[in-house]
């Protein structure tokens, strides 16, 4: 029997957590409802969980942290960096500090950014989420009720066929003098099972890692988003910092494919909440640079994640990668001859 090393122990302890979280997530939910219950009860009456810019404000805290955290251990651990695809150690592994690594005071222009964007929809567009009544949506909306009820109403009908509950179809916030923004949104109030947490998450990262695998493949196939997408790979070794070097577009492409992952399925608001640290920790890991101990690709049965170690052989031009987090959509690509 082949002997198991340390970094072999770490990922297998946390394949087996995680793997026991989440088939008793799946087989017994009741185990987890009595701390699901009274959880939800709290974040519906949190006056900042309410807020129609969580989402982004939390999104940003967490790559702030995770980035920064994952920065110290690459500076503190240059023997986990990766050596270059030919196997030789790069100039720059040793180097505490790689070339076009910034402090975060000299970033506020790239947290600008990203941030503006997000913030702009989030005031000006009414949250739609599943479970949330149409009428809840408008009232969050500033939508008077009443009003709207008479104004769609036809042949005594009393839906409200103007407006939607679909994520499809926007609605714009009702700009007044007194509600001019959209500052808080509407929540569902049935909690989540964890079987439906589960099962969403799973779902969530398998639609958005197929999504993305075709947005990635036509920023590298198409010349005008190669042209974009060019300085995401205009960089010494790599680095967590280049996780959000990237144009514009990018970013939009990032976040809207996973809120339509997550909407398409009519997911849960607070599967979106468990949905954000795990996408933002494994879009740092990939660009860490790092063969971590507890690498996911480590975590996950053998073969089913790409990687670091692979998405770094992409930065450098070998070739695959272009799925985030998963490998069948790459290996599609690989047998069928599409060049990336």
């Amino acid at each position: 029997m082949l002997a198991i090393n340390a970094n072999q122990a770490v990922a297998l302890k946390l394949r087996l957590i995680l793997g026991i979280l989440f088939t008793t997530s799946i087989l017994f939910p009741s185990i987890y409802q009595p701390f699901l219950t009274p959880l939800w009860t709290y974040l519906l009456q949190n006056p900042i969980y309410r807020l129609s810019t969580f989402e982004t404000i939390w999104t940003v805290f967490l790559y702030s942290v995770i980035e920064v955290s994952m920065t110290v251990i690459f500076l503190r651990h240059p023997e986990w960096r990766f050596a270059n695809p030919a196997g030789q150690d790069t100039k720059e592994k040793h180097i505490q500090k790689p070339r076009g690594m910034r402090r975060p005071s000299r970033r506020l222009g790239e947290i600008a950014m990203y941030i503006f964007p997000l913030l702009t929809m989030d005031l000006t567009m009414i949250k739609k989420f599943a479970d949330v009544s149409l009428e809840a949506m408008l009232e969050s909306g500033n939508y008077d009720i009443t009003t709207a009820r008479t104004t769609n109403t036809s042949n005594n009908n009393t839906n409200l066929p103007t407006y939607r509950t679909t994520f499809l179809v926007p609605t714009l916030h009702n700009m007044t003098l007194s509600s001019p923004l959209q500052t808080h949104r509407a929540l569902p109030q049935i909690p989540p099972t964890s079987r439906r947490l589960a099962l969403e998450l799973t779902a969530s990262f398998l639609i958005y890692d197929a999504l993305f695998f075709f947005f990635h493949l036509s920023l590298h196939m198409l010349p005008f988003l190669r042209r974009m997408h060019a300085p995401h790979h205009r960089h010494g070794a790599m680095h967590p910092q280049i996780t959000n070097q990237l144009h514009l577009v990018e970013r939009l492409g990032l976040v809207l494919l996973a809120n339509f992952s997550l909407n398409i399925i009519g997911s849960h608001v607070f599967t979106r909440t468990l949905f954000v640290p795990v996408f933002v920790w494994l879009l740092v890991e990939l660009h860490s640079g790092l063969d971590l101990p507890w690498g996911y690709e480590k975590v996950l049965p053998r073969g089913w994640g790409g990687g670091a170690r692979k998405h770094a052989g992409h930065h450098a031009g070998v070739g695959g990668g272009l799925e985030p987090y998963f490998t069948w959509w790459d290996g599609l690509v690989g047998r069928i001859g599409v060049s990336d």
